[in-house]
């Protein structure tokens, strides 16, 4: 292979929840530090790459947005086999956007593979007036789910680095974590585990 991979490790990320409550702008803030608020609604599947620094390694992340209408519930849905971490964003000023998260959870537990990373995200949290969501109702909504949560402003810059980074360490300690049990077993290697390390190790996010 000519050319020197330059990560440690390589970690596909997924962004899904309804349409409108920001799942483009979240991800142009995180890949380019930038806001627009006129965003063309994505089509089918948009991606970027954003290669951070975590403990110390180099960790390349590819990030991909996902539609939201249910139109392109099936494009969506062949994207999850192969994340690593998903992100299921709501926007805080749509209580609709909320209730629809469970949907979404349950689509990740029948396509994505076990033992995928997840994290809940709030979106708009700068625009108080307009919240239609608590933070104790989002809190609650990731305990009752399992999966760690945040509150984030794309618009206002909050919070959007942290979720990326903590999902992504996250991923990063279970794939270091399967690769020893692994290396401890040669013998009883999983067929899902060992695609992930080879597709994690190498590149890992953040």
């Amino acid at each position: 292979m000519a050319g020197t991979r330059n990560y440690d490790f390589l970690i596909k990320l997924l962004l899904i929840g309804d349409s409108g409550v920001g799942k483009s702008c979240c991800l142009l803030r995180f890949s380019e530090d930038s806001f627009t608020p006129s965003f063309i609604t994505t089509i089918g599947i948009d991606f970027k790459i954003r290669t951070i620094e975590l403990d110390g390694k180099r960790v390349k992340l590819q990030i991909w947005d996902t539609a939201g209408q249910e139109r392109f519930r099936t494009i969506t849905t062949a994207y999850y086999r192969g994340a690593m971490g998903i992100l299921l964003v709501y926007d805080v000023t749509d209580e609709r956007s909320f209730n629809n998260i469970r949907t979404w959870f349950s689509n990740v537990e029948q396509h994505a593979t076990e033992g995928v990373n997840k994290i809940l995200i709030g979106n708009k949290c700068d625009w108080e007036e307009k919240r239609a969501v608590t933070t104790e109702q989002g809190q609650a909504l990731a305990d009752e789910l399992g999966i760690p949560f945040l509150e984030v402003s794309a618009k206002s810059n909050i919070n959007v680095d942290k979720a990326f980074y903590s999902l992504a360490a996250d991923i990063k300690k279970r794939l270091i974590d399967s690769a020893r049990t692994d290396q401890a077993n040669p013998q009883g290697v999983n067929v899902g585990d060992s695609s992930q390390n080879s597709a994690g190790m190498g590149g890992k996010c953040c």
